[in-house]
């Protein structure tokens, strides 16, 4: 998992974006005019799109680094499949 730095930065982000989304709930609740509901969950992508990029480098920096430098063919393929998947996964971000 994430390094302490990272996790400290990645759990931070998560409470903004659980900030921002009870914010959107309220919203709704009262039957708050769409613009203002939309920028906010637009914010909200916004703060999980970036906790998704503090882990992914954490990752590209720790684990995939870790795995071309001390593991074998098998884990090094294992991590490069990983990584391709969760690109794809993370591909459209708009």
């Amino acid at each position: 998992m994430a390094h302490h730095d990272t996790k400290r930065k990645l759990l931070a982000r998560i409470r903004r974006a659980e900030g921002q989304l009870a914010a959107v709930r309220r919203m709704v609740e009262e039957d708050t005019y769409c613009v203002p509901v939309l920028t906010q969950i637009a914010a909200v992508r916004g703060a999980l799109t970036r906790a998704a990029d503090v882990l992914l480098e954490d990752h590209l920096r720790h684990c995939v680094m870790n795995a071309f430098e001390q593991g074998g063919d098998e884990l090094r393929q294992e991590r490069v499949d990983e990584l391709l998947e969760v690109f794809a996964r993370f591909g459209d971000r708009t």
